[in-house]
């Protein structure tokens, strides 16, 4: 018995269709250009909200927690984290007083590992060196929240700060202008999306065939 000329055709495109979505032709876009990752106590009203307003007028999308809803836990976090292409991992004196920041900065640098996120961290009044070894006014508070934390937490946490501030990044000094700051930050994410979008254009149909046959 013979499979009808029909009935083939319909069976090749489902197979070809289908290794497409597997390999990612067809995938979902990111939803979130930029996560943001920061203190919200002391930086929600005014350097990120000077940010967020930036990002706004450059149609730059982005996802902040504020736009989560109350009561949800850190898993929801975490898949936004996952819709997004980059995260800012803003370090602020007080950031490490906050396990939620600390946590996400763990699975923000799982994610880079797997290259499925890029990470740019500011440092904003406070020295990168002291966010990687944990010292000065930041350290204190990095500490202070270690003391209620578990010995895993905080070996994950460490890991984490070091791996993220010794990335290349932007900082702003306790004299530099706030304004300037903001442009600059919009500047590089302009860059960086750009970056993305055209390694995305590298990868020519051919190839992803040939990924999908290794499959």
């Amino acid at each position: 018995n013979h499979v009808p000329l029909q009935s083939m055709e319909i069976l090749f495109w489902f197979f070809l269709l289908f290794g497409f979505y597997s390999i990612g032709i067809f995938s979902p876009a990111k939803v979130h250009q930029v996560f943001f990752n920061y203190r919200g106590e002391e930086l929600r009203e005014n350097f990120v909200s000077h940010l967020t307003d930036a990002f706004e007028r450059h149609e730059i999308k982005f996802f902040i927690d504020k736009d989560e809803q109350r009561g949800k836990d850190l898993k929801h976090l975490f898949v936004r984290m996952e819709e997004s292409s980059i995260a800012l991992a803003i370090f602020s004196t007080r950031y490490p007083e906050s396990t939620w920041c600390m946590e996400e900065l763990v699975k923000m640098k799982k994610l880079e590992e797997q290259g499925k996120l890029q990470v740019i961290p500011i440092f904003y009044k406070v020295e990168a060196q002291d966010v990687r070894g944990q010292e000065g006014k930041f350290g204190e508070n990095f500490w202070m929240l270690a003391r209620a934390s578990s010995g895993e937490q905080i070996k994950e946490w460490k890991e984490a700060l070091e791996y993220i501030s010794k990335k290349m990044g932007l900082s702003l000094g306790d004299k530099s202008s706030e304004a300037d700051f903001v442009k600059k930050i919009v500047q590089e994410i302009q860059k960086v999306i750009e970056a993305i979008g055209s390694r995305g254009r590298k990868i020519s149909f051919w190839e992803k065939i040939k990924k999908g046959r290794n499959i």
